[in-house]
């Protein structure tokens, strides 16, 4: 059964920094995008951040120059920089990750969602 566990959220004042990480386990073939993507109060999940499993990133206007995405491989994990922090950063945060895995006899893409994590800058 595969799970991603996100890690790192917390209270921070503007202007500081957070580090997530999300770490995926279980049975699968291989992990292809990762990604965050987060959710503030009254508004719908937009994507923060993403990168290919050859490390190709992407990320939303509103966050660039100050946030980072990284992965380790070996280690099945995602990770999020988030330095100068804003108010508007506020959200839980949601590790993504598009899996290849054996359903049936063939391999199979299948999305996964992490359960989040809180992040909220204080003004």
């Amino acid at each position: 059964q595969v799970q991603l566990v996100e890690y790192g959220g917390g209270l921070v004042q503007a202007g500081g920094s957070l580090r997530l990480s999300c770490v995926v386990s279980g049975s699968f073939f291989r992990i292809n995008t990762m990604g965050w993507y987060r959710q503030a109060p009254g508004k719908q999940r937009e994507l923060v951040a993403t990168i290919t499993s050859d490390g190709r990133t992407n990320y939303v206007e509103s966050v660039k120059g100050r946030f980072t995405i990284s992965r380790d491989n070996a280690k099945n994990t995602v990770n999020l920089q988030m330095n100068s922090l804003k108010p508007e950063d506020t959200a839980v945060y949601y590790c993504n990750a598009g899996l290849l895995e054996y359903r049936d006899g063939s391999l199979r893409p299948i999305n996964y969602w992490g359960k989040g994590t809180l992040v909220t800058v204080s003004s």
